[in-house]
């Protein structure tokens, strides 16, 4: 090869080490130009802290609920949480010092409260996270009705099917035996500054007899924001079950229940709620199987609390559900919404058992703003399933065999102190609609006090009797 070849090849050798090096630049800019994919977010994003982390759908539950003492600081827990191998999932604002822990070991729920419970210089109290399940139901379609409502009824179609507000002695009834509905509607069939959130598990919100009753959060009132689990955009509640906004019911339960207390009067379809005006705030934490859990119980109250601060007039949760362990984290909670003037009304159970030997919670808790609530059928007998306890349980209500709202735009008769505890909502509701003004401990007092005495429940609940809505509002 002679020279001139040589420096030829070097030449050609040399311009191609340079075009190499200016597309590596070019490919290293489009790199960095390029839109991240999920992974590559994930890698670039720095790691959150612990206050900041959210529970995921499909994450499993905090084992855990732990009650720090006052005088423990944040510090001081956050250093035992993670020398413990576990993380705070949530810190509960409604009730001082109360933490969901969640145990990154995977040990027995019992042993990790056990563990913290034996902290006694750090630790009030600490207890597993409870399962809640809802009692099972038979539940019966409705037909159609086409009986022409008498002209003094509101015009709903299914008003005559209601014997727990109007008892005309129709199918087998009682004449008589009813929350004397009718008779209250002359004084005040509810308003639309009272908001009353039914604890269960969601309200189908698009009911066309719920819709123009839902609470829908004002302008004025900031999105729901919480430190661990962040800012929902609560436009009809709270989905404590999934930590989400959304709490559109999936199960029928809940809505159910919100159709006793509240679906709109004299609207020409459906039923004929409690109050034909009201503000119904759906608070799930039961979800479609209707399981749930202590925490979310909480966490769900302590939004309502949270709405009620921020300015919304959040007066009654009512809550048909309950089991036989007694939690002190949602007896606390219960107390908290108590002192910030909302009335609990609790299912006081479908065993058939009395509350004062076998507790029902959370109805049995001995509080001033918790009023429990067993069933009747439409004679007036307590229904078979319902519980009772002469110092446990406060009234009766209509609870069998009870017509009300259903998912999409259906109607369900359904049966148990679930049904009873909704009518007793309602009835408190009226009442606010009446007197605004009036303490959380004189309408517990003014519900127990108004009711008709029945044989039957005599010695077997703390009124003696059934709700008298006419009564209620009269004293």
């Amino acid at each position: 090869m002679n020279r001139s070849n040589i420096w030829i090849h070097i030449c050609v050798a040399l311009i191609l080490v340079t075009l190499a090096a200016v597309l590596g630049q070019i490919s290293k800019l489009r790199s960095g130009l390029r839109p991240q994919t999920a992974e590559t977010r994930d890698l670039a994003r720095p790691v959150a802290k612990p206050t900041t982390i959210k529970r995921a759908v499909s994450e499993s539950e905090p084992e855990v609920l732990v009650r720090f003492k006052k005088n423990v600081t944040r510090a001081q827990i956050d250093k035992l949480v993670a020398k413990n191998n576990d993380r705070i999932e949530d810190r509960l604002e409604l009730v001082a010092g109360l933490k969901a822990v969640d145990d990154m070991d995977n040990a027995d729920p019992e042993t990790v409260a056990q563990q913290y419970a034996s902290m006694t210089d750090l630790v009030e109290y600490a207890e597993v996270n409870y399962e809640i399940i809802l009692d099972e139901q038979e539940v019966v379609p409705v037909l159609e009705h086409l009986d022409k409502p008498s002209p003094a009824a509101p015009n709903d179609p299914h008003f005559g099917d209601q014997w727990g507000l109007n008892n005309d002695g129709q199918n087998g009834g009682k004449k008589g035996a009813d929350v004397a509905a009718t008779k209250a509607w002359e004084t005040t069939k509810g308003s639309e500054e009272v908001v009353v959130a039914v604890l269960d598990t969601g309200v189908d919100y698009t009911h066309p007899d719920l819709v123009s009753n839902m609470w829908i959060r004002p302008d004025n009132i900031p999105a729901y924001t919480d430190p661990e689990l962040g800012t929902f955009n609560d436009r009809y509640g709270f989905n404590a079950a999934d930590n989400l906004a959304d709490p559109m019911d999936d199960n029928g339960h809940g809505t159910h229940c919100a159709g006793i207390i509240g679906a709109e009067g004299d609207n020409g379809i459906g039923i004929v709620g409690v109050n034909w005006k009201v503000r119904i705030m759906p608070l799930k934490f039961l979800g479609r199987g209707g399981f749930g859990s202590t925490k979310d119980a909480i966490e769900a109250i302590n939004y309502a609390v949270d709405r009620k601060k921020k300015g919304v007039n959040v007066r009654i949760i009512s809550a048909s559900w309950g089991s036989t362990m007694r939690s002190k984290a949602l007896e606390d909670a219960i107390r908290a919404a108590g002192e910030h003037g909302i009335l609990f009304v609790a299912a006081a159970g479908n065993s058939g058992t009395d509350n004062d030997k076998r507790p029902h919670f959370p109805s049995n808790y001995d509080l001033p703003n918790v009023v429990s609530v067993a069933a009747l059928d439409r004679s007036d007998a307590l229904a078979s399933f319902s519980n009772f306890g002469a110092n446990t349980v406060h009234v009766a209500a209509p609870g069998k065999e009870i017509v009300s709202t259903w998912l999409k735009g259906a109607y369900r008769e359904a049966s148990g102190t679930s049904m009873a505890t909704p009518h007793v909502a309602g009835i408190a509701a009226l009442l606010l609609a009446a007197d605004p003004d009036i303490s959380v401990e004189k309408l517990k007092k003014r519900i127990i006090a108004a009711s008709d005495s029945l044989d039957p429940l005599t010695g077997r609940i703390v009124s003696g009797g059934r709700i008298n809505a006419h009564k209620v509002l009269a004293n």
